[in-house]
């Protein structure tokens, strides 16, 4: 006689491992395209200094008189993407809520939505980086890379507060392999959510995912101010008993975009591993 044994199904799904954004130590917020898809900003520049010419006659003891000269740079919205997907009522039902639309959305925010924001925005860090440097990072000479990060910010007069390295795992061991390097880790939970590791020279060091970052990058190194990152639009809807659905239909779309200023790029540095 057969014996038909029984096959149980989890109502706990397998969730895939996810990270938090990461971006938000590296970007500000300080523009809006609310009401416009491009806006202009504008650079002012500043006037030479000259010897005062106290006994000369006339007017222009101060110097030539000249108008102030400016520089315009435009940026638009770039990337508007959107998803959507049905989850049928009976599904629901036969999963024992596996397949639920609210669930469904918080994990496409997670794994989808989060980490191509974030690729993008490394993206454009890395295209508009005021200094970029080709090197072999080894347990060697990882301390050795960062510091030369440090002295190119300090040169440029980058704030000292507020600089972070966004670095791949790689890059992070061997940094900690360095003798030279001398790495704080007392950080506190809010930054270890973002993936902070640890605090060298006043700068943050957070490990992300190299899959985070563009091709044979080691890390970005910079501060806020140089990066820019505008979400316009974030619009996630969850409809039930849609003509032609028995079920959920999930949709969502968002327009963001991410930019370089002209006057801030110093305040950003990339190491990139040789060119093949």
């Amino acid at each position: 006689m057969a014996i038909n044994l029984v096959t149980k199904f989890s109502p706990l799904v397998d969730e895939k491992f996810t990270a938090e954004s990461k971006t938000s130590l590296l970007t500000n917020k300080d523009y809006d395209f609310v009401g416009a898809k491009t806006i202009k900003i504008f650079t002012v520049n500043t006037a030479p200094m000259s010897d005062y010419g106290r006994n000369v006659a006339g007017t222009s003891r101060y110097g030539i008189v000249e108008d102030l000269s400016t520089e315009l740079q435009e940026v638009s919205m770039e990337k508007d993407r959107s998803f959507t997907f049905s989850i049928d009522k009976m599904d629901e039902d036969e999963t024992l809520g596996a397949l639920n639309a609210g669930s469904a959305l918080a994990r496409q925010l997670r794994e989808v939505i989060t980490p191509e924001v974030d690729k993008y925005t490394y993206g454009k860090m890395v295209d508009g980086a005021g200094t970029s440097v080709e090197e072999t990072i080894t347990a060697s000479n990882a301390y050795e890379s960062l510091a030369t990060a440090n002295v190119v910010f300090d040169e440029n007069m980058v704030p000292a507060e507020g600089r972070v390295c966004a670095c791949t795992p790689v890059f992070h061991k061997n940094l900690k392999l360095d003798p030279k390097a001398v790495l704080e880790t007392e950080i506190g939970e809010r930054l270890r959510i973002k993936g902070v590791v640890g605090n060298m020279d006043g700068m943050l060091i957070q490990r992300v995912p190299s899959t985070f970052l563009p091709e044979n990058v080691n890390y970005i190194a910079g501060h806020r101010i140089a990066t820019t990152q505008a979400i316009k639009l974030a619009e996630y809807k969850i409809h039930t008993d849609v003509v032609g659905v028995s079920g959920a239909v999930v949709e969502g779309r968002i327009y963001y975009t991410a930019f370089v200023r002209n006057n801030k790029k110093k305040a950003l540095y990339v190491s990139k591993t040789p060119s093949a």
